[in-house]
């Protein structure tokens, strides 16, 4: 009878041990990874460059690593601090080759360094995986099996032939890379590694309905859930609606400047932050720890989503109009582009904030209307029985109580 919890307990603590490795491991790779950095001197190099990378990188080691304690059994935590270590490795490869190979140090096993930079490549079709095993791991019906063997099927095709052109292009001699330590033959496949450019446009579509599927299962579960299984949904969306929005932000800005000012610079940075909240909201949801207003925070995630949006476009329309049409010194037009955007943001997150409480949060933003014009009428009003009255009524549309009683002191 005592061999079973013994066997439990002596599992947690060697799942408790691994996960304590793989975060040292984690650690380690990150403190190599800053100065090869720092010594390849180009914009983006390492996974832990700059600031923003490394605020994202802090949160998703923690939710990987309490996870991984916490529950051993589900795989979300393992793949979390896998990925981190994975992205540690593919910033050192990265590094390593570029100053190897690009800026003449001639560093020993410098293609080792070309070999570890695709590590990210397993990244592209794990973050779906892990929407779908959410939250426990297990994937949402038994009729969804087929789907997970057949986008595990799929999905590892894709590292897999990155890895195949990558030591192609190795054997062959042609290392060549480009900025960001990737291979030519990998960023832009041509020559001998053309057929990866045809096998990407052939895998990627695939890669892509099987997304949808993914995403429609968890619209499925969703809809059937209820209590806190609906809850723990409900921080998914959240965290994937913020992701998205970073992700959004960030390919805009691009697209608009490749070489950005120094406030868009700071917009992307923040933006990139914004990446950190799919896995936190995971988490959080993951470990059911106190699960907090959901809905207010869904509400102001979107508000400030939305307004962000707005006033990165507002910003981007002014620096180019003052630029472009009116010629303005471009100093002067970033200056006069901040200064509209912060006078906007009040206003603006006001409005937007009242638009999304309207559509998200109808039950609350009508009770909230209520009590303001019930409010305003009371300062015009001095018959104590048609107070009474009207705000009973206020109390019986607002919060629909079984019973309402109104207790009066009398004085004098």
């Amino acid at each position: 009878m005592t061999a079973g919890p013994a066997g439990h307990r002596s599992r947690v603590a060697a799942s408790g041990v691994a996960a304590w490795s793989v975060v040292v491991l984690i650690i380690v790779l990150w403190a190599v990874d800053v100065p090869l950095a720092s010594a390849s001197r180009w914009a983006g190099s390492g996974f832990g460059q700059n600031f923003a990378a490394f605020i994202v990188l802090v949160p998703v080691v923690l939710v990987g690593f309490i996870v991984a304690r916490r529950q051993p059994s589900n795989p979300l935590g393992w793949m979390f601090l896998g990925l981190i270590a994975l992205l540690e490795l593919s910033g050192i490869g990265a590094d390593y080759a570029w100053l190897s190979y690009r800026l003449d140090h001639h560093l020993p096993l410098a293609v080792v360094g070309v070999v570890l930079a695709p590590a990210w490549s397993p990244l592209l079709v794990t973050l779906p995986l892990m929407i779908f095993l959410f939250p426990d791991g297990r994937v949402p019906s038994p009729r969804w099996r087929p789907v997970l063997w057949g986008y595990l099927a799929v999905g590892a095709s894709w590292p897999v032939s990155v890895y195949a052109a990558t030591i192609g292009a190795v054997v062959a001699g042609d290392i060549h890379l480009v900025p960001g330590g990737d291979l030519q033959a990998v960023d832009a496949p041509a020559g001998n590694s053309a057929w990866l450019g045809s096998f990407e446009a052939l895998i990627l579509p695939v890669l892509a309905v099987f997304w949808l599927l993914i995403v429609a299962s968890q619209v499925l579960s969703w809809r059937r859930a209820s209590g806190e299984r609906r809850e723990q949904f409900k921080w998914l969306m959240s965290g994937a609606a913020v992701c998205m929005a970073a992700v959004a932000v960030t390919a805009i800005v691009g697209t608009l400047d490749k070489s950005p000012s120094p406030a868009l610079a700071a917009v992307v940075d923040f933006a990139f932050v914004g990446l950190a909240a799919l896995p936190v909201c995971i988490g959080v949801a993951i470990l059911k720890y106190h699960l907090y207003d959901i809905d207010r925070v869904i509400s102001r995630t979107l508000a400030y989503a939305v307004v962000t949006g707005l006033l990165v476009g507002v910003y981007a329309g002014l620096v180019l109009l003052a630029t472009e049409v009116f010629r303005f010194h471009g100093t002067v037009a970033v200056a006069a582009a901040t200064l509209a955007a912060a006078a906007l943001f009040n206003p603006l997150r006001r409005r937007v904030q009242r638009a999304v409480d309207r559509r998200f949060h109808r039950a609350r933003y009508d009770a909230d209307q209520m009590v303001a014009e019930f409010a305003a009428q009371l300062k015009d009003t001095v018959d104590l029985d048609w107070v009474r009255d009207d705000l009973v009524g206020v109390v019986h549309r607002a919060l629909e109580p079984a019973h309402v009683s109104v207790w009066i002191n009398e004085r004098g």
